[in-house]
């Protein structure tokens, strides 16, 4: 007996490489990539019924391409999300779900340890048109419950967070948001859905740098917001088609072709970022390693219950005897490696090293790094695919210069 049901694959390796496909009328095997700034109409009626919506298809590519609207589609396979809108970086993800959300005397919530970017933006760009962020431990859960407010509309996390590891609860986050009807956000940069999906647990929007670990080998810059169709359609659609911060058609390409690999990807980076992060531990060097897969991490067990994996982001801690020390010793390490890379750009192929209270975080203020615990002795590695005995080689060489 045939089964005539049509076959959909729940697998996220197959999704990764199979959703969202659409074929032109020459049934390409590849995904077309569509450079054109405009489409045309087939009559005038036709072109007022798609600029009016009440018609579907692309129009301009500043909000409608097809290129871009499989990679849209695909991510939101893989996150378990009903939509998704691709921007031009992670940072214009951010900001478009700002911009759609808040206005002048609303109040975000947001965990103190997060990208610097990120900080400069809620606190140097947003807080000058009257919106004001309070910042906690994002592991503390009582924390963030006191420091909502009757103008609170946005609570954001980054979990795990840049650079120290924190993990963010992600069910009493969305539960949080829920009860005081803000919108809870998720940056899942560091675990992509390969290892996380927050809206498994209840969170409204996921943001994501798609420069990072989707792309994976460092070529271009993407983002994207992910949610409730509503969401995205209705409320961050109008700022994306008015304000512009688009992704292009060949990016959105090249991210395509990120998505088919990050499964693999993931899996193995992660497990070699695991073993680095033990051999770390030994080093009497090292005061500190932060990663969430380490069983010395005070949330290992969240992250395990929320996590498939830990990721391949480390953070290491060097002592000193004064701030200046520890990054004269910082600074030694780094300039001592070989075989990583000295850039603040993660998810490559290739191992990355950065020392984040002078580069990711240079612009925060110092008090504020202090009280988020960034300090002038922390090393931020991003492990690639390299086999992780040369890793562990020319750490061992740098660690003893």
């Amino acid at each position: 007996m045939n089964d005539d049901t049509p076959f959909a694959p729940r697998a996220f390796d197959t999704l990764a490489i199979r959703a969202g496909t659409q074929r032109s009328q020459f049934n390409e095997h590849s995904e077309a990539l569509f450079l054109t700034s405009s489409f045309t109409f087939g009559s005038a009626a036709e072109a007022a019924g798609m600029f009016a919506g009440t018609e579907d298809g692309f129009v301009y590519s500043r909000f409608s391409n097809p290129t871009v609207r499989m990679f849209e589609q695909r991510l939101a396979a893989l996150e378990g999300a009903a939509d998704c809108l691709a921007t031009a970086s992670g940072m214009a993800a951010i900001l478009s779900t700002a911009l759609a959300v808040l206005k002048a005397g609303d109040h975000v919530v947001c965990s103190a340890n997060v990208f610097g970017a990120t900080v400069q933006l809620f606190s140097g760009i947003l807080g000058r048109f009257g919106i004001d962020t309070t910042y906690v431990r994002g592991s503390d859960p009582a924390a963030w419950r006191v420091a909502v407010t009757a103008r609170t509309r946005l609570l954001y996390c980054e979990t795990p967070s840049n650079p120290l590891m924190e993990i963010v609860d992600l069910a009493q986050f969305a539960a949080l948001g829920r009860e005081t009807g803000a919108l809870s956000v998720v940056d899942n940069c560091f675990c992509t859905p390969a290892l996380q999906r927050p809206f498994d647990f209840g969170v409204d929007v996921v943001i994501h740098s798609a420069t990072k670990y989707i792309d994976g080998q460092g070529r271009v810059l993407g983002g994207a917001v992910l949610g409730a169709r509503s969401f995205i359609r209705d409320t961050l659609l109008p700022v994306l088609r008015s304000a512009g911060p688009s992704l292009s058609p060949f990016n959105a390409w090249v991210l395509l072709k990120g998505l088919e690999t990050l499964g693999v990807r993931m899996r193995a980076q992660s497990a070699a970022a695991l073993d680095l992060a033990r051999w770390l531990e030994q080093q009497p060097q090292v005061a500190r390693v932060f990663f969430s897969g380490l069983d010395s991490h005070p949330q290992a067990a969240l992250a395990r219950a929320q996590q498939r994996g830990p990721g391949a982001v480390l953070t290491f801690e060097l002592a000193g005897s004064s701030p200046q020390e520890q990054r004269a010793r910082a600074w030694r390490v780094i300039d001592a490696v070989q075989l990583m890379s000295i850039t603040a750009n993660l998810g490559d192929t290739r191992t990355t090293i950065t020392h984040p209270a002078s580069t990711t975080h240079g612009r925060v203020a110092a008090e504020v790094r202090e009280r988020a615990g960034i300090t002038e002795g922390l090393v931020r590695i991003a492990v690639g695919l390299e086999d992780p005995a040369d890793l562990r080689a020319d750490l061992a060489r740098a660690l003893a210069a």
